[in-house]
């Protein structure tokens, strides 16, 4: 049971949920910062009653002030926030010829400049202490590429450079940054697109689970259990990596 504080991002469902879930049982305090309010209280009651310590906090990565003020709620509520995971993210499919300009920019305003605003929040005061973890939940679309997401390939591809270069920045502070990325993982999101094939919906997810050779989606505990690890103290000589959690379905 380490006690540190850990400020989750989406945190109250999906693969948020499945990473702040993991955190509390691993002993972390866990903010669980969403812009849903409702489902960040229904995380957090969730990891007290399980016996950990847990925050919600309702927040909009879009908005500077927000991210500021949630950080600083965080801070004064449960100690310095020692652990960050951005995990908030948003996408819709769609060829990239049938997108727009207002497409583009809430894709990046949401799952690149998101992270960009809660990194720039928390990571000083992790280099004043010495001592800070940066995880940040890419994709493989960001890897590879994935169609009918160009353009949250395109986000995800710079979170993952931007991770490496953060790393570089602050290794000598005993700060690291590393990258987290799922495939095809088992969430409402997922499923959702699932359902607007209508009567193929079931032949949709049956054809992802035979591009994984594993033959299963990811679910979001799989995804955890990476963040989780490079949350450890014992991993503080791992630094600028990109890790997939795909079930084999991406080697690189």
């Amino acid at each position: 049971m380490n006690n540190r504080v850990a400020f989750v991002t989406g945190g109250a469902q999906g693969i948020g949920e499945g990473i702040s879930t993991t955190l509390g049982a691993q002993g972390f305090q866990v903010a669980v910062v969403d812009l849903n309010a409702d489902t960040a209280q229904a995380t957090a009651k969730a990891i007290t009653e399980a016996g950990g310590s847990a925050l919600a906090v309702q927040a909009d990565v879009t908005d500077t002030a927000a991210v500021q003020a949630a950080v600083k709620t965080v801070t004064e509520e449960l100690g310095p926030i020692e652990v960050v995971v951005n995990n908030a993210g948003w996408d819709d499919f769609m060829k990239f010829v049938d997108t727009t300009e207002e497409f583009w920019d809430r894709i990046l305003d949401i799952n690149f400049k998101g992270a960009l605003r809660v990194v720039q929040a928390t990571v000083p005061a992790m280099m004043e202490r010495g001592w800070g973890r940066v995880i940040n939940i890419g994709s493989d679309a960001g890897r590879v590429g994935s169609s009918l997401e160009a353009v949250y390939s395109g986000a995800k591809g710079g979170i993952i450079a931007f991770t490496k270069t953060l790393a570089r920045e602050v290794a000598s502070k005993g700060v690291t940054a590393n990258t987290v990325c799922p495939g095809p993982t088992d969430t409402p999101a997922l499923r959702k697109f699932a359902s607007n094939a209508g009567d193929d919906a079931e032949k949709v997810i049956a054809g992802m689970v035979r591009g994984v050779p594993m033959r299963r989606l990811a679910r979001p505990a799989d995804v955890a259990a990476a963040v989780a690890f490079f949350a450890a103290d014992a991993t503080g000589y791992i630094t600028g990596q990109t890790l997939s959690v795909s079930g084999g379905l991406t080697m690189a």
